[in-house]
């Protein structure tokens, strides 16, 4: 089988990470991949914080459990008032995807950025979540939202999207999803 099929077939979304720190050269590798994504008119919106301390990952997941306490539907509430949910899955390492808010289209852009940091870091034998749950954090003009922006050196004019949580995986192997069926159509 091509072996970039079989990475794609073969990554699934890890939630349970040793402890063991990622090499900044393999990190490199990894955020390269996604800035190699294709965009929109070849705007390439994104901007990717590489953060590996844990103190301050910590702290990104209590404050953005603390915003989402008082969301209006009950399971993220749920989360978020779960003291042992960490929204990063207590992963050593994230990559915090941002976007130019004035791109042509700056998500679609970002997902793609995405999708590639998530094949690098399989194809790398580094396991990975894709984490919607920090954009609360970042979704209003909020003063920690602005204290994070500027501590974490996002540009003005972009806003956090979400974030690639990545570490080496304490499973041997993530078992499969069941996938949809009749969800392709051949027309020739």
């Amino acid at each position: 089988m091509n072996e970039v099929i079989k990475n794609i077939l073969e990554r699934r979304s890890c939630r349970i990470f040793k402890e063991e720190k990622i090499e900044k050269e393999l990190l490199k590798e990894i955020v390269k991949a996604g800035a190699f994504a294709p965009s929109a008119m070849n705007q390439q919106p994104w901007h990717f914080t590489v953060i590996s301390n844990k103190d301050l990952l910590d702290q990104l997941s209590f404050d953005a459990k603390e915003i989402v306490k008082t969301h209006d539907l009950e399971y993220l509430r749920n989360y978020a008032n779960n003291e042992k949910f960490h929204i990063f899955y207590n992963a050593p390492t994230i990559i915090l995807v941002s976007h130019k808010e004035d791109a042509y289209e700056p998500k679609v852009d970002c997902a793609a950025a995405t999708e590639n940091i998530l094949l690098a870091a399989q194809s790398l034998g580094i396991g990975s979540c894709w984490v919607e749950f920090v954009s609360y954090l970042f979704e209003k003009e909020t003063p920690i939202a602005k204290k994070y922006m500027e501590k974490l050196g996002i540009p003005d004019g972009y806003k956090a999207i979400h974030a690639v949580a990545l570490g080496y995986s304490k499973l041997e192997t993530i078992p499969t999803p069941k996938h949809k069926e009749n969800t392709i159509n051949f027309v020739d």
